[in-house]
């Protein structure tokens, strides 16, 4: 009788273990969708602020004497950069865009540069509620990965600390400025 009790008992705590495993594994990919739905959401938007400020080029260029308007933009056309990396140079593309906005103000007549600005604002505001969302599923991501004994699943799946996309200073010279 004793030998079929801990056998039992055995089974019984081998069962509990494999049901957390399959949970804490589970909350793992969870987190990794909601991380790469934030993630496309946010590409989803820099391309938009991508596509806007690269037709305000024309317009800028036929309503001004300026040439080689927005530099910035024409170099990153054929370049492969992350998020964080494409977030940080058209941070610099919108200041410079607004150099030109504050220099001729006669652009602020033309609907299609209206419609263009009404845009870049749109997608401003929408990359900052991006941000926010991505840097909260990051943190209860990072948790799971940090804390004993989620852990530990983590460490056989290869899941690692993820880095914010926290929109720290642009202004300075540090590229590599984005916090884990």
């Amino acid at each position: 009788m004793n030998i079929i009790m801990y056998g039992l008992i055995i089974f019984i705590v081998i069962c509990i273990i494999l049901i957390w495993i399959i949970n804490t594994y589970n909350k793992y990919q969870a987190f990794i969708i909601r991380i790469n739905e934030a993630e496309a959401n946010i590409d989803t938007t820099l391309r938009k602020r991508f596509d806007l400020l690269n037709k305000s080029i024309g317009i800028i260029e036929t309503n001004t004497e300026e040439e080689n308007i927005l530099q910035i933009i024409e170099k990153l056309r054929s370049k492969k950069l992350t998020n964080f990396e494409l977030d940080r140079h058209l941070y610099d593309a919108i200041n410079e865009y607004s150099k030109y906005k504050e220099k001729y103000p006669d652009l602020k007549n033309n609907t299609d540069f209206l419609k263009i600005d009404i845009g870049i604002n749109e997608t401003e505001a929408e990359i900052v509620a991006l941000r926010k969302y991505y840097n909260d599923i990051i943190t209860d991501y990072n948790k799971l990965a940090q804390t004993i004994p989620s852990n530990f699943i983590g460490i056989l799946c290869k899941y690692k600390k993820r880095a914010y996309f926290d929109g720290k200073n642009m202004d300075d010279d540090i590229t590599n400025d984005f916090k884990l």
